[in-house]
């Protein structure tokens, strides 16, 4: 009789594995009573609760509040000091023609700046005739945060000062977090639906939520203007550029665990 009895709980712990492993395909994780479902904390679920785990993603989309736009230059010259006049000078103009416009001077970041000799492959490209003119670089870069109706103002003042590197903005926006949340807060929706209509089919009735987690992502859901682009149209007009903001698409991916009774 114990062989008998030890048999028949084996074969009924088989089939509640076999169970247990066509709903986890199914994308929901059904805990039988005693058991525990796997989740992140392990803590999270407390012993002897039937469960079910449903992973929900869903999205916000906004338009940018925040442009981050990235000015420069880069100037050549024959002989290192005469190179590095030219870098103050371009410099200085560009940085009061900034501040003059009304830019705040903590809203302006240097980013890099360096004077050398001009690579090699740089004056091989160059005519003979060019190339003893060419033999230092100095160039310098920084970031202007501003809002998005200023950016083209700020490019166009930079580009027209002598800032001939320049052209590529950033977009983001002032309170991620807020985005973050709705998002999660969609994807949580979207999870009980999910369980409710899954503890329907299963003929239970879900409970309480037990346990949830999240992952965020932002990006952006256009295309950057390209640099080269941006210094070539500023060439044709004496107007700024027309220039819009971009949209940013936070999602949320959400694993919530809900109990079923």
């Amino acid at each position: 009789m114990k062989t008998v009895g030890k048999a028949l709980r084996t074969r009924s712990t088989v089939y509640a594995r076999l169970a247990a492993m066509m709903l986890l395909t199914a994308g929901v994780a059904l805990a039988p009573a005693c058991a525990q479902v796997q989740v992140d904390d392990p803590q999270a679920v407390p012993l002897h609760v039937r469960s079910i785990a449903i992973t929900a993603t869903d999205r916000v989309t906004q338009q940018a509040d925040v442009a981050t736009v990235h000015i420069g230059y880069q100037l050549f010259a024959a002989e290192k000091d005469a190179a590095y006049a030219a870098g103050s000078k371009a410099s200085n103009a560009i940085i009061d023609a900034l501040r003059a416009a009304g830019v705040a001077k903590d809203a302006i970041e240097s980013q890099q700046q360096s004077l050398g000799p001009t690579e090699p492959y740089q004056i091989n490209q160059l005519p003979a005739g060019e190339r003893a003119s060419h033999a230092f670089t100095i160039s310098q870069s920084w970031t202007v945060r501003a809002t998005p109706d200023d950016a083209a103002r700020i490019l166009d003042l930079a580009v027209k000062a002598g800032a001939n590197q320049s052209g590529d903005i950033d977009w983001s926006l002032k309170d991620p977090n807020a985005a973050s949340a709705a998002a999660a807060a969609k994807a949580l929706q979207r999870a009980k639906v999910q369980a409710q209509a899954m503890a329907e089919g299963l003929g239970v009735h879900l409970g309480e939520l037990l346990y949830a987690s999240n992952e965020v992502e932002a990006q952006p859901v256009r295309p950057v203007m390209a640099m080269a682009a941006a210094r070539a149209k500023a060439a044709l007009s004496p107007l700024p550029l027309a220039i819009n903001p971009r949209q940013i698409e936070t999602s949320a991916t959400v694993r919530a665990v809900f109990a079923i009774e």
